[in-house]
């Protein structure tokens, strides 16, 4: 009974599983249909939309070819019309060309008759000429030859007489228009030329805080002072003046060093031996740097180019020269302007006559160091810097050591003389000063173991640096006496000179 209910429960349960797996192939197969039917559907949609889709694209095909053969027959029609005009040009040029070569041939036609006319009229001319001239040698009794001889003996004689007249004529008006025309040239050059009247003096003034700096400038026992005054070699004068202290020196360049040091101390506040030398070295440097500075500004407002750096330094270093009172520096500026102005009036070569101005007295800036004039110590160091010959040739002769060759040599020398000749330009006392004070200096530096110079308290005084490894303090005393012996022999001067000999010697060490 057991066995009979599980074989019905296993046979319901197989015939409820073919009839859910008949239901669901059943289902399948609808959904078959439907999907495919579906398909179906989109597929004739498609092929419908497809044909309208080429359709307008046959449509849209159509109508772009028609409008390209449209341009196209336009563009040919209008092809044909530029051609047709194009050719009824060349038949109407081919006209016109046609009557010209007719017209040719009717002027050569005439050409050649009035050739053959001019050939008779000559003939006829040549026939009365030679029948006029047989009946003037049968009258006058001279053959051809002798009558045209005569006759260019009397105009020779005849132009001479005139020529000479009017190569006398003509050389007095050109001296007058010369005379003339070089005064007027001159005249408009120093117009032209902005010139100032340059006052050189020996002194420079410092402004200071308070009269109590005074104290701090001059130092315990006069240390600071005698520190300064040897290192730079210019003298300071602290008298009663308030809140200025005077520095005295001939020579501009260690005067304004001072200045630059002094000012630069009484910023600082710190004023000691050990401060001042390393002041002044820095002071030193810093003037090399704006004299440079100098040069090539000089050149650039004067629109001199191409120079080398040292001669922009030797520029430089006039601004601290004098000639007679005169500012070298400035003399230099004047003259080149002036070379300038008159080269453009004369219409040479202006660019080299300012360069030859600017550099002419470029020898001054050494003049003190070496031997020899500054015109030749100026064309030699020119030489040296790869200057032009003709530069180098107008300095050379701006003072007529060589003969000029140059019209801008000429200029430069007429210039240097307007500048230095002007009212006001140079004085004779201080440029003699000078050189007295320069002269000093020589002697004292031509003795063996001498380190520097510095002539100082307007030429009274001399100070001496010796080498101390060179110079003992027996040999200072003998060099001393010396010095003053050779001064008194060499140089006229007024009152006394007091020589000072410093030996000085420094041992330095470092604690490591």
């Amino acid at each position: 009974m057991l066995v009979v209910s599980i074989l019905l429960a296993v046979g319901g349960l197989v015939l409820g599983g073919v009839i859910v797996l008949l239901y669901t192939k059943y289902l399948a197969d609808s959904e078959l249909k439907e999907a495919d039917q579906k398909v179906k559907k989109k597929l004739s949609e498609a092929e419908l939309i497809a044909e309208n889709i080429i359709k307008s694209a046959e449509i849209k095909n159509k109508d772009e070819m028609l409008k390209l053969r449209n341009e196209f027959e336009k563009e040919i029609k209008d092809r044909r019309g530029e051609l047709n005009q194009i050719e009824q040009r060349l038949t109407q040029k081919e006209v016109r060309i046609d009557e010209k070569e007719i017209n040719l041939l009717n002027k050569d036609k005439t050409v050649t008759e009035l050739k053959t006319a001019l050939e008779t009229k000559q003939q006829k001319l040549d026939a009365l000429y030679n029948e006029s001239a047989d009946r003037l040698e049968k009258i006058a009794s001279l053959s051809k030859e002798e009558a045209k001889k005569q006759l260019l003996e009397s105009l020779e004689q005849e132009l001479k007489s005139q020529s000479s007249k009017m190569i006398s004529d003509y050389e007095e008006e050109a001296k007058r228009s010369g005379e003339k025309k070089a005064r007027d040239i001159v005249a408009l050059a120093i117009k032209r030329c902005a010139i100032d009247n340059i006052v050189e003096n020996t002194t420079s003034i410092v402004e200071l805080p308070s009269d109590d700096m005074k104290g701090r400038i001059i130092g315990r026992e006069g240390r600071n002072i005698r520190t300064f005054e040897q290192m730079t070699g210019i003298d300071v004068v602290v008298d009663d003046t308030p809140e200025v202290v005077i520095l005295s020196g001939f020579d501009p360049i260690r005067r304004e060093i001072a200045r630059l040091t002094l000012k630069q101390l009484v910023t600082d506040g710190r004023i000691h031996p050990a401060r001042i030398e390393e002041t002044v070295e820095k002071m030193r440097k810093d003037l090399s740097k704006k004299v440079q500075e100098t040069g090539e500004k000089v050149a650039l407002e004067l629109d001199v180019q191409n120079l080398s750096p040292k001669a922009y330094d030797l520029i430089g270093r006039l601004a601290y020269r004098t000639s007679y009172g005169q500012n070298c520096l400035q003399h230099s500026i004047e003259v080149a302007h002036i070379s300038g102005l008159i080269a453009q009036e004369l219409g040479v070569n202006h660019s080299l006559a300012k360069r030859a101005g600017l550099l002419h007295d470029i020898g001054k800036a050494i003049d003190f160091e070496n031997e020899g004039t500054h015109a030749k110590l100026g064309g030699a160091v020119l030489k040296k810097l790869g200057e032009s010959d003709e530069v180098i040739h107008a300095v050379l002769a701006h003072h007529e050591e060589v003969q000029p060759s140059t019209i801008e040599a000429i200029i430069v020398m007429v210039s240097d003389a307007i500048s230095a000749a002007r009212p006001g330009a140079r004085r004779e006392a201080i440029e003699s000063y000078i050189k007295r004070m320069e002269k000093l200096e020589q002697i004292a530096n031509s003795f063996n173991g001498v380190e520097k110079s510095f002539a100082i308290q307007a030429g009274r005084e001399i100070r001496v640096m010796v080498k101390p490894d060179v110079v003992d303090d027996s040999t200072a005393l003998k060099t001393a006496r010396d010095i003053a012996r050779k001064i008194e022999a060499e140089l006229e001067y007024p009152g006394q000179i007091k020589v000072s000999v410093i030996r000085e010697t420094r041992v330095q060490d470092f604690a490591k």
